[in-house]
């Protein structure tokens, strides 16, 4: 059996915020040059989610999406996956959140693993199909991290650790994953470094921090996640090429997760990728943690073709990296 995608739509937040306008809210009187956030990270703008507007919003906005434009009735879904970094709260699931307000009745669960959740929710749903558990499943991810982010600096030393988390901005994208004639997922591969898990993170909400306002902003050191990166992401884009035996000249497109700017250009040079094969998102929406991907995804589909192939690259906190190759049905 192959299982591919057939159907993806992404949803974006009305409101938009400059990262100049952004860095003058939250740095006050420090001593910061004026446009050092945007020099340093190449992003220029990214969308916010309102006030009331959730992560379970963006994605049931994704969902609906891909629902009307494939022509599927939600009672049709039988596995939903919530698949994201972001969640509307602890407990439930999210994934019941949408399930609500798409009126579907599937079985419904959150794949969480920080910004390849969206990547493990495909193959999972990939994965459940191939073994008989689903025949046609939602894959949903809804991102607000601009909600970690901390909104005033005390000083030069907070704004070290905080400063990776105003990379972020909010999105959501929806695919629809099913058994097809030809193509479809054609590989997958992981890497994980869990010793990294403690480089960055938002570290509230669970067991070690139930009730501190100070942990749920998001903190990290991002000179060490692009040094980790950099030194396991190059082995698993060369293995993708030794076990497929496909190069940069074998794919439509090359989708990366991106976290700045300068993290792209680093990903082009360690690795030789074309630039016209990427979608750059990054300067315009910043880094929309899980959703990255998907929102490239859904920016690229009209032009593929039948045959045409996709990498995909993630990288997540944890430390974890993925790669995914789809080709078009």
């Amino acid at each position: 059996m192959n299982v591919g995608i057939t159907g993806v739509a992404y949803a974006l937040p009305a409101r938009t915020e400059l990262t100049d306008d952004l860095q003058q809210r939250v740095a006050g009187g420090l001593p910061v040059p004026a446009g050092l956030f945007r020099r340093t990270t190449g992003i220029v703008r990214r969308q916010v989610a309102a006030d009331g507007e959730y992560a379970s919003d963006l994605a049931a906005d994704a969902a609906t999406k891909v629902l009307a434009e494939t022509g599927t009735d939600p009672l049709d879904i039988d596995l939903l996956l919530f698949a994201s970094a972001t969640r509307d709260m602890t407990e439930p699931a999210t994934a019941h959140v949408v399930q609500a307000a798409l009126g579907s009745r599937a079985h419904a669960l959150d794949v969480t693993n920080a910004c390849n959740s969206f990547l493990n929710g495909i193959d999972l749903a990939r994965s459940m199909i191939l073994a008989g558990r689903a025949r046609k499943a939602l894959v949903v991810t809804g991102e607000t991290p601009t909600r970690a982010m901390r909104p005033r600096l005390d000083g030069l030393a907070q704004a070290r650790t905080a400063f990776a988390g105003y990379t972020f901005g909010d999105a959501g994208a929806a695919v629809l994953v099913e058994p097809v004639a030809t193509g479809g997922i054609l590989d997958v591969d992981t890497e994980t470094h869990s010793e990294h898990w403690a480089v960055g993170g938002i570290f509230g909400g669970g067991s070690r921090h139930p009730r501190s306002v100070e942990h749920t902003y998001f903190t990290g050191d991002g000179t060490r996640l692009r040094s980790v990166f950099e030194r396991i992401g190059a082995g698993l884009i060369e293995r993708v090429a030794d076990r497929t035996g496909w190069g940069w000249s074998d794919y439509a497109k090359v989708l990366v997760h991106q976290v700045t700017l300068p993290y792209l250009e680093r990903f082009v040079a360690v690795t030789g990728v074309p630039r016209d094969k990427l979608e750059i998102t990054v300067d315009e929406l910043g880094n929309m943690a899980s959703a990255s991907i998907g929102v490239q995804l859904g920016r690229v589909r009209a032009e593929l073709g039948p045959g045409d192939r996709v990498l995909m690259v993630g990288l997540g906190g944890g430390v974890s990296l993925m790669t995914m190759v789809w080709e078009v049905s």
